[in-house]
This record gives structure tokens, C-alpha cells and sequence, in this order.
């Protein structure tokens, strides 16, 4: 059957926005279609990832500056700088990241069609446009990509003045001098520092007894001292009681109660909320009931590992199909279903991906913690290296932080790296390529690296864990021959 395109794909995230473009360079014809008026690329460039991280950039900036010449005339920087020079700055990047989706898209041919798509049948999608009419577009392939929305709080409302989401709060018009982030996810961390890097007071409410708790545990600790040293407060096992402004102390009340304080009723005093919780899936209004589509009990698309739905014709990736919810993930999730769906291979990709929260300072982190590789079975040792004692730290006054590699103690091979500072989300690619290639800890050693660089922490994390080996009484020669 003749249809008007090879693949439709629905949502310009980086999911689809691979897909689109892996299925160009297989001559193959595409179809976008992205439900936002004005920009393209979704949550990724207009209020997630991209001007998220682009408001952190330019908070870290501010911090550097200040720590390493001190604050001006005694001034915390929510008094020397505006919150509308940051939020264009935002507003630069995220225009400059959507004019590179759109070219790109054009210079590989790919169609775009403006409006909210729903399936008809398996091999046709119905977009209402934005100019209130509607078209009709069949593909041999459809891949659903709509991304994830936060869930509604149970207690209070979003107004988006004093009550934020992480769409208003990149529209404030001030740096708070008080907030409160209710969440306990990666975001919640993450926001937490940058606005206390621009002096704002912060408290961090979460309804889990432990934050972040699948980082390996001195990671954790690494953590808690940042947060202690930025006077950041981190409170869990929370239960929201409900979010009032009180116009007569000019103050938005956070009433809560706490396990860990007895459960007493407390009320707090802010600014401004910040909601960050947990995320669903974008799939209401996509006429799924007309395809044979199948979602598990949280409302994700279910994929077989090719990323083909319960329907040979519809596959999906990023958000929509849950765990992982990154977009570095995401990016592949796209390009392997288009190698998928037309049946051209593609390299495997390794189990062991890596991920990066952007807090001030980074974290990042690939394969096992200690504890994961313990709970294995594993005979493992570790090495550390902590950034106050690192050249390069000292040069750039970043010495927050460690580096920790795990690796088998007999053969050496490298199972995990953690790390906790400045520049983490880069660091951790040469971790990834030697647990990619099944290398053990003797590259960090035997191999030069520049100095001074942060990277140097590899090297004194390796000597420190094949020392602690040689202790244990492995002869240290064998160390260092070839295997």
C-alpha cells in the first residue's frame, strides 16, 4: 500500500528528533509533528534540560566569580544581579538549540507538521493544527515520542506566581530570597543549588526517607556536605499538609509534618514554592483505544527491547516509555528505533549507560556502586581521589568532591566510577570507554594524562585503590603486568 510517508513521528524531543533524522540518512521519508505553537524540540529545549541547565550555567558563573573574589560591597548576588538578565540569557540558548533543531530538520528534508496529533488506525495520525484545521497522514511506521508532564500536588495548586513549577519558575522575574522546593527527585537537588548559588535561602522538602538513593553511598555523603556547606535544608519523610500565602506577614506558609520531628505540625515561612514531583507519561488524547498499543499500571507505552510496541507498526521511545527519562538516553532511544523499524543494524548499544545530575557541583556516575558489586558477590576494591587534592581544583577553586573507582580485586577490571564535582558530567566519559572495553584500573596508571586537569583524579584514585591491594596482599609487581 502506497502511504504518504515511511515514518511519522510524533513529538520533537530528542527521541524523535533522532529518529527523524537517522531515518533521513536512510533515504527514508519522515514526518514530525510537534503540538507547540512556536518552538520545536519539547520539553528538552523549552522547559527541561536545555534552559534548566542554561539558568544553572549562568548561576555557577556567579558563584566562581564570587568565591574566587568574594562578594561586592558584603552584597549576596540576588542584590547585584537581575533575575531578567539571567532568564535572557536562558531565552538566547534556547532560541540558538531551536534554530539548530529547525535547520537541521530542513537540511534533511524532514516534513513538520504544527499541531496536537492522535492516531486513527495504526498507519494514520489526525493533527489538529494551529490554525484550527485538520489533516490526515499515513506512514508504514509511527513512533510515539510525546514526553512526560509533572503530576498534579494532592495538597495545593500550581498558580504560577507564588506557587512554581518547572515551567514558571523560568519565567520569575526576581531571585527569591527564600524558597521552597517540595520534591526529591534529581530536580529538586538540582534547583536547590542553583538558586543557592545565587544567594537564596533554600529548603528542600521531600517525602522520601532518603534523597538520590541510588548513588553510592560516599557519593551520598560527598552530597550532604555540599548541601551542609551551602546551608542548603534538606528535610524528608515530609507529608505536605497544604501551601497559603498569609497577606499579612507577606509570606507564602508551608504547613508539613515530618517522621523524623515526630510528626508535630510545622509551618514555614518562604517566598515561593517550587513543585518538582514525580513525572506521567504524555499520552492522553493520542487515540491509543484505535491501535492495538498496550500501557503497563503507570501509564507508560510498553516496548520490547527493540522499542516496537504490542503493534508491529507503532513503535515509541523517551519519556513516554519511562525508565530512564534522559535526555541523553532518549537521543539513542530515537535513532535505534529508526534502525529498528526499517531493519538496518545498528551497533549494540552497552547496558551500562551513564548518567549526570547537574547540581553545583556535577555528578555523575556509571555501572556498579560498591554496594551493587557487594550484593553481587563481588571480591571488590575501591580507589579514591578527592579534588582537594587535586592541582587543577586548587587552580579553579572547585575542590568539592571526589572521584571513586570500583574494580575487581584480583583482575583489576573496572566495574563502577562515581564522581562528585566540577566538570563530573565530562569526566565520567573516560570511565565509560575503559568499562565499555573491559579495562581495568592499570590504564589510569600506565597512560599519561595532561596537567594539570581534573582527569589527574583518575589516576590518583587508581594508584590509591592498587595500593590498598597490595596491602591486602596481593604481590604488587603482579599489579602491573599485563595480564
Amino acid at each position: 500500500m502506497n502511504r504518504d510517508y515511511d515514518v511519522i513521528v510524533i513529538g520533537t524531543g530528542p527521541a524523535g528528533f533522532s529518529c527523524a533524522m537517522q531515518s533521513s540518512k536512510f533515504n527514508k521519508d519522515a514526518l514530525v509533528i510537534e503540538s507547540h505553537q512556536e518552538y520545536l524540540g519539547g520539553t528538552w529545549i523549552n522547559s527541561g534540560t536545555v534552559p534548566s541547565k542554561a539558568l544553572r550555567e549562568a548561576s555557577e558563573t556567579i558563584l566562581g566569580f564570587n568565591d574566587q573574589f568574594g562578594d561586592e560591597d558584603h552584597k549576596k548576588p540576588y542584590e547585584r544581579f537581575r533575575m531578567a538578565d539571567l532568564l535572557q540569557y536562558k531565552q538566547e540558548i534556547l532560541e540558538k538549540e531551536n534554530r539548530k533543531v529547525k535547520n537541521d530538520l530542513i537540511k534533511n528534508e524532514v516534513d513538520v507538521a504544527r499541531g496536537f496529533g492522535r492516531f486513527l488506525d495504526e498507519h494514520t495520525v489526525e493533527v489538529e493544527t494551529h490554525f484550527g484545521t485538520t489533516e490526515t497522514y499515513t506512514a508504514d511506521y509511527i513512533l510515539v515520542c510525546t514526553g512526560s508532564n509533572p503530576r498534579e500536588p494532592e495538597n495545593f495548586e500550581i498558580d504560577g506566581d507564588k506557587i512554581l513549577d518547572y515551567k514558571s519558575i523560568l519565567e520569575l522575574t526576581h531571585i527569591p530570597r527564600r524558597l521552597t522546593i517540595v520534591g526529591s527527585g534529581v530536580h529538586a537537588i538540582e534547583y536547590a543549588t542553583t538558586f543557592s548559588a545565587l544567594g537564596t535561602r533554600v529548603t528542600v522538602l521531600s517525602d522520601r526517607s532518603e534523597v538520590l538513593s541510588f548513588l553510592d553511598h560516599e557519593i551520598k555523603e560527598q552530597l550532604q556536605l555540599v548541601l551542609d556547606n551551602k546551608n542548603i535544608n534538606l528535610k524528608t519523610d515530609v507529608a505536605i499538609q497544604g501551601v497559603d500565602f498569609n497577606s499579612l506577614r507577606n509570606y507564602t506558609e508551608v504547613t508539613f509534618t515530618s517522621a523524623n520531628d515526630g510528626d508535630r505540625r510545622q509551618v514555614l515561612e518562604t517566598e515561593h514554592v517550587l513543585y518538582l514531583g514525580g513525572r506521567k507519561s504524555n499520552i492522553e488524547g493520542l487515540g491509543l483505544e484505535n491501535t492495538q498499543v498496550e500501557v503497563d499500571k503507570e501509564d507508560c507505552i510498553v516496548v520490547n527491547d527493540d522499542f516496537k510496541t504490542s503493534s508491529d507498526s507503532v513503535y515509541a521511545a523517551g519519556d513516554v516509555i519511562g525508565f530512564p527519562r534522559l535526555t541523553s538516553a532518549s537521543f539513542t532511544e530515537g535513532r535505534l528505533a529508526a534502525c529498528n523499524m526499517f531493519g538496518i543494524p545498528a551497533l549494540e548499544v552497552p547496558n551500562e549507560i551513564p548518567y549526570a545530575i547537574y547540581t553545583i557541583p556535577e555528578i555523575a556516575s556509571i555501572g556498579l556502586t560498591e554496594k551493587e558489586a557487594e550484593e553481587q558477590e563481588l571480591d571488590v576494591s575501591v580507589g579514591r581521589a578527592y579534588f582537594s587534592n587535586i592541582a587543577k581544583a586548587d587552580m579553579t577553586n572547585h575542590t568539592e568532591g571526589m572521584l571513586k573507582l570500583v574494580f575487581e580485586t584480583e583482575s583489576l577490571d573496572l566495574l563502577g566510577v562515581h564522581i562528585l564535582g566540577d566538570d563530573a558530567a565530562n569526566m565520567i566519559h573516560l570511565g565509560q570507554s575503559v568499562i565499555s572495553f573491559e579495562g581495568d584500573v592499570r590504564y589510569f596508571i600506565n597512560h599519561v594524562m595532561n596537567y594539570p586537569t581534573m582527569s589527574e583524579a583518575y589516576r590518583i584514585a587508581a594508584f590509591n585503590g592498587v595500593n590498598r591491594v597490595f596491602k591486602a596482599g596481593v604481590k604488587y609487581q603482579n599489579i602491573l603486568e599485563d595480564k
